[in-house]
């Protein structure tokens, strides 16, 4: 019967028409792809798809790259916030603890809060999420707020656990949810499935509030619950182009271990200047300038390997760029091939690059960890006594009121750049604040560092440039500073 209903819709498609995706012609007749949602295909292959990109990501040279140069371009050297706070002795005071937390705020000791976002990039670029438990602290352990962040893979929750729940809620994909499909809370494993040096119990999983756990994930479906790695459609590329560089590196090996051939007429006769290696097989060991005298009717023949051909290197150009285009990373960060690259085409590649990274930055960086994160620990602050603001309860939205700032963008000619910025805010087109915001600093900071130096360079009658002379002038005003 479906078969019969299957025939049916193919037949009044090709009367209808109208669309050629949607045809069963000769063309599109063995394009039947699965119609499943991408939760079960993520169930039935995700754990593969894991396992081969972390393979790639430590074994080929241009996954590495690839992971790097996202993780360094989303990220860099930090996503830093800028508190909104109206008092601005109070948003000294917050910004001042928040720079003391950072430090410690990696339970594994192994780096500060700007080094866990860097890895989250990374994890999310290479397993298609990560997850993050807050772990609270005790007055003891030292801390100028009681937190701290336990980073945790994407392999600790299991793809496979699907239970039913009393009450309407379910277990899917190691996620807990209520009758109303709101997250309640993930069962995580107590060991990494493939670390063999962890003697805990294979298997156990334990309960963790979702209020405990920040889940960053890229989703790419409605309805997706569970990450995938960006890898996913060059997973094949690389890894056969892989495969075939290796056996060309081979082959060229092979044909450079011969450099001579001797024919003779009396092979069972030996050549005096023949030796035999451990295989028994005959070699003659050449040395610079030497004369080699050979018997009557031998003859030498010089070893002309094949070459890769002129098409080698077309080939590997536009296989990397389908790579590059699935990863959407550009291609001279994928290969560091600055050849074909020039200013103009670089600064395009970089424009659209920096279009997507800003967009994730936004939406998936700033959005799933740093805006909880930095909620959870102005809460912890106000709790543990380091931060006195009055009435936060009742104003917590105002007190939590932050911009986050990426890191700046380097261009490969800055003075053009700067020049064009600098027009920019005199014509009105752009104000200080938001030029330095995309610069990833504060202005308000900024100024109060420019009317600190200008006041110490007069008491010291110092003088550097323009600003210098202005500030050394004993008929200049007193600093102050503008928009």
């Amino acid at each position: 019967m479906r078969r019969a209903l299957g025939h049916l819709r193919r037949q009044i498609g090709a009367l209808v028409g109208g669309f050629d995706a949607g045809q069963g012609g000769r063309r599109l007749r063995h394009f039947q792809p699965s119609r499943a949602h991408l939760n079960t295909l993520v169930a039935a292959a995700g754990a593969d798809i894991t396992a081969r990109a972390r393979w790639l990501s430590r074994n080929n040279g241009y996954a590495v790259n690839a992971v790097e140069s996202w993780a360094g371009n989303v990220v860099g050297a930090g996503i830093k916030p800028s508190s909104l706070i109206a008092d601005a002795d109070l948003k000294a005071q917050v910004q001042r603890l928040w720079l003391d937390w950072t430090d410690a705020a990696d339970a594994e000791g192994l780096t500060d809060f700007y080094g866990l976002q860097r890895r989250a990039a990374r994890e999310v670029f290479i397993a298609g999420e990560v997850f993050f438990r807050f772990r609270p602290r005790r007055p003891e352990d030292g801390l100028s707020v009681p937190l701290q962040l336990q980073m945790i893979p994407s392999e600790m929750l299991p793809l496979t656990r699907n239970d039913p729940l009393p009450g309407g809620g379910a277990i899917r994909q190691g996620i807990e949810f209520d009758a109303i499909g709101r997250r309640v809370a993930y069962h995580f494993l107590r060991r990494h499935p493939g670390d063999v040096t962890d003697p805990g119990l294979a298997g156990e999983t334990v309960r963790i509030p979702a209020s405990e756990i920040v889940h960053v994930v890229d989703p790419v479906d409605a309805g997706q619950l569970r990450g995938v790695s960006r890898f996913a459609p060059a997973v094949a590329k690389l890894f056969l182009l892989d495969q075939y560089d290796d056996a060309e590196l081979d082959r060229k090996k092979v044909a450079a271990m011969h450099a001579l051939f001797i024919t003779t007429p009396a092979p069972a006769e030996a050549f005096d200047a023949a030796e035999s290696d451990e295989d028994g097989a005959r070699v003659l060991d050449l040395q610079p300038g030497s004369v080699t005298m050979l018997a009557p009717g031998e003859e030498i023949q010089t070893s002309s390997p094949a070459d890769v051909g002129q098409t080698y290197e077309p080939f590997q150009y536009r296989t990397l760029l389908q790579v590059s285009a699935a990863l959407g990373v550009p291609y001279a960060y994928l290969t560091n091939d600055m050849v074909r690259a020039n200013y103009s085409n670089s600064r395009l590649a970089l424009l659209e690059f920096r279009r997507r990274v800003e967009a994730y930055q936004h939406a998936v960086m700033v959005y799933q960890l740093c805006r909880p994160v930095w909620a959870r620990w102005m809460d912890s602050a106000v709790m543990a006594g380091a931060l006195k603001m009055p009435g936060y309860a009742r104003r917590r939205g105002e007190y939590l009121a932050c911009s986050w700032l990426p890191p700046k963008w380097d261009w490969v000619d800055p003075l053009k750049d700067a020049r064009a910025e600098i027009e920019q805010i005199e014509a009105g087109l752009k104000s200080r604040a938001q030029a330095l915001s995309e610069r990833g600093y504060d202005a308000e900071q900024v100024d109060a560092e420019i009317a600190a130096d200008r006041a110490r360079e007069r008491r010291l009658g110092l003088a550097f440039g323009a600003v210098g002379q202005t500030a050394a002038s004993p008929d200049a005003p007193s600093a102050t500073t503008e928009d």
